[in-house]
Order: structure tokens, then C-alpha cells, then sequence
């Protein structure tokens, strides 16, 4: 008999990175994971990577989503283990990403072209799980629940995930790059084609070169994208960013007296077509917005506010035709859209092993955090067997 079988619809004794002070490394521990309940789907994760939301609230120290112990991550690809009651689609040994933007499938949104927001289950990020609330499915050695995170939790070897946030995929592809396909590199591509939808010929400007930025970079590559121009504080980045299709690099330090959106208007005479924010500060975000033309400049915002400030933008800049959005996920629906990256990845369209940079051992998850701080990652694959 395999694993599967002798562990279906019992709890499993497995190995967990939690988070139990904020900021603080994480600690490998022996935790139990329930099985899954109607709707979910229990995974045995094979491979997982640090993103900077995993960094940001592993810094988060107060609030209602500062919570403790936690098992963080949600960067990911697994394998089916077990399926709890009314579940379709899914069986053991699928290939599956898990992944934090839900798709119901069901609600008006998710049946509409228009948007990726799944009214149905995109407001709650507060939950442990999907259907259940507060409910965990991790416990500790002392029989404590371990909350989760995001509705992923992918720190683990064994994870449970709500349907309406897994996707099927070829087993073909690679699992270290499909792991990127479920936040990063998604995130990324999607801005570029479904949010800005990039035309052939156009100027660019991104601002952060981490897998989201260069993620947009190879999206508007794709698109015919004429320059691409990449921000960025570390010159390491400048040469990663070129086979990623950047054309031009400006670096933040050695602008002088002058502000990055004088810098890029003078660049590209009056402005460029797009200008996409991956990092997430406000000061920055009002700065794309100021780098892009009058009359159409577009402005996607797909970095977190680290600390929720708010923007401020010019009224008469609005007036003038620029325009600014902000995208989750991409714009991606993930069971329709992360099949079609897949598809276009076997097909030698995309390039992203470039992306990985390092990688990992599970018990060696805690020097993910100090590569990514130091600026010298930009995705670090932690191998769970490895």
C-alpha cells in the first residue's frame, strides 16, 4: 500500500517551519495535520519559496494579522495526498499549485471577464480556512492550533487547501518553476498582459527588480514592449534585468538632485506608455505615476504598502489623462490563466529560470530570509526532500 492510502482520512505526523515571534527565525517542529474537510484538499508540498509577503508578516508584530504560532509561505506546487467530500477535479497525485487568490468559479466576478476579485471569498484574508473560519487543521506537539496563512501555509510538508484556491497543472513542467507560477511570476505576467495589456512598440518603466518586476519585464518583452526601463537600488539586478529584455536601468542612488520620474520623462521625452510599482511604497507608487505620459500614461500598482499609507496623486495630473489601477494576482484567474502559463512555459515562451537563484534545504528555510534581506536573491526554492 502507498503513503496515500494508509494516511487518508487520518491525521499526519509531519515537519513545519512555524513562526512563533515575529521577526524571529522560524523553528522546525513536529506538528499534525488534520485531514481535509468537505471542499479541501490535503497536499504533501514538494517544493516552496520565500516571496516578500512572507517577509512582511513574519515582521508584523501587532494588528489582526499579526498571529502567532504560524506556519507561513505560499509560494508552492504539491501533490494531491488526499481529498476530503465534495470534491471535483482533484484525485490523489495530481500535480497542484496552491494559491492565495480564491476563484470560486461561481459568484459574478469569477463568471465575468472583467476582474479576477472573487466577491464570494476575496474580502477574507483573515480566516484560517476558507469555509471553516478560525477552524485550523495544524496542530502543534501540545495539541495548540497553529494558524494559518493566507489559506496556503505551504512552510510544511503536509498543507491543507480549499479547492476554490488550487489549480491543476501538466506534470511536465518543472516543479521549482512551477512553484513561481503561483504568486510571482503570475503576479508579474498578468499585470503586463491582462491589466496594462501592453501594446507592440510601447516604453515601459518598472519599478523593482525582485520575480514580480522581472516577471513584468518578460511579460512586456513578450508583448514587443521597444524599451524597457528597470529602477532599482542594487546594480547587481541591471545585468539579471537584460535577459529579462530591460533595455535601459536607472538606479535610484545615482540620480542626483533630480526625482526617478524626471529621470524617466527625460528618458522618454515626455513619459513612458507604462509604469509599473513591484515594491510597495507609497512615495514610489505617486512616482510611477508622475514617470508616465499625459493623455495615456497608465500606472499598475502590484506592490503591498508595507505600512498601508495612503498616495497622493495631483488632481490636474488626472485630469491630464493619466490614469492609475492596482492589480492582485495579476488580474490572473488562476485555474483558467496559470494552465495557459504552464502551457506557454513547455512551449519555450517564457523565460524564467533565471528567476532561481538559490536554493535550499527545508531545514535550512531560515538563510531564505537573510539572502532575500540582503538583496541577493531574488527567488530562493527550498526543496522539502532535498
Amino acid at each position: 500500500m502507498d503513503k496515500a492510502s494508509i494516511t487518508e482520512g487520518k491525521p499526519i505526523r509531519c515537519k513545519a517551519a512555524i513562526l512563533r515571534k515575529a521577526g524571529e527565525p522560524l523553528v522546525i517542529e513536529e506538528i499534525q495535520v488534520d485531514p481535509p474537510q468537505a471542499y479541501e484538499v490535503r497536499i504533501k508540498i514538494l517544493c516552496t519559496s520565500l516571496c516578500h509577503t512572507d517577509v512582511t508578516f513574519w515582521e508584523l508584530d501587532s494588528g489582526p494579522l499579526a498571529r502567532f504560532p504560524r506556519i507561513l509561505g505560499h509560494e508552492a506546487v504539491g501533490v494531491v495526498e488526499s481529498i476530503g467530500e465534495k470534491v471535483d477535479g482533484f484525485k490523489q497525485g495530481d500535480v497542484v499549485l496552491p494559491v492565495f487568490h480564491p476563484q470560486c468559479e461561481e459568484c459574478k466576478e469569477c463568471k465575468s471577464p472583467k476582474s479576477n476579485w472573487c466577491t464570494r471569498y476575496t474580502n477574507d484574508y483573515l480566516s484560517n480556512t476558507r469555509r471553516y473560519g478560525m477552524t485550523s487543521r495544524f496542530k502543534d506537539s501540545l495539541g495548540e492550533d497553529i494558524h494559518h496563512f493566507i489559506f496556503v501555509s505551504s512552510f510544511t510538508e503536509y498543507t491543507v487547501v480549499d479547492i476554490a484556491h488550487l489549480v491543476k497543472i501538466s506534470p511536465e513542467i518543472p516543479v521549482d518553476i512551477a512553484a513561481l507560477l503561483s504568486c510571482s511570476v503570475a503576479t508579474g505576467i498578468g499585470a503586463a498582459w491582462k491589466v496594462a495589456d501592453v501594446e507592440e512598440g510601447s516604453t515601459v518603466v518598472i519599478f523593482g527588480l525582485g520575480a514580480v518586476g522581472l516577471a513584468v519585464a518578460e511579460g512586456v518583452r513578450l508583448r514587443g514592449a521597444a524599451k524597457i526601463i528597470g529602477v532599482d537600488s542594487n546594480p547587481a539586478k541591471f545585468e539579471i534585468g537584460k535577459r529579462f529584455g530591460i533595455t535601459d536601468f536607472v538606479n535610484p542612488a545615482l540620480c542626483g538632485e533630480k526625482k526617478i520620474s524626471e529621470v524617466i520623462r527625460e528618458m522618454t521625452d515626455v513619459g513612458a506608455d507604462y509604469s509599473f510599482e513591484c515594491i510597495g511604497l507609497a512615495s514610489l507608487m505617486e512616482e510611477a505615476f508622475k514617470s508616465t505620459r499625459p493623455g495615456s500614461g497608465k500606472t499598475i500598482v502590484l506592490g503591498m504598502e508595507q505600512k498601508a499609507l495612503p498616495i497622493s496623486l495631483g488632481s490636474y495630473d488626472l485630469l491630464r489623462g493619466r490614469t492609475v489601477c492596482g492589480t492582485l494576482f495579476g488580474g490572473l484567474k488562476p485555474k483558467l490563466d496559470i494552465p495557459i502559463l504552464v502551457d506557454r512555459y513547455l512551449k519555450k515562451e517564457l523565460n524564467l529560470e533565471d528567476l532561481i537563484t538559490h536554493e535550499l534545504s527545508f531545514e535550512e528555510i531560515n538563510k531564505a530570509f537573510h539572502l532575500l534581506a540582503e538583496g541577493n536573491s531574488i527567488r530562493c526554492i527550498i526543496w522539502m526532500d532535498k
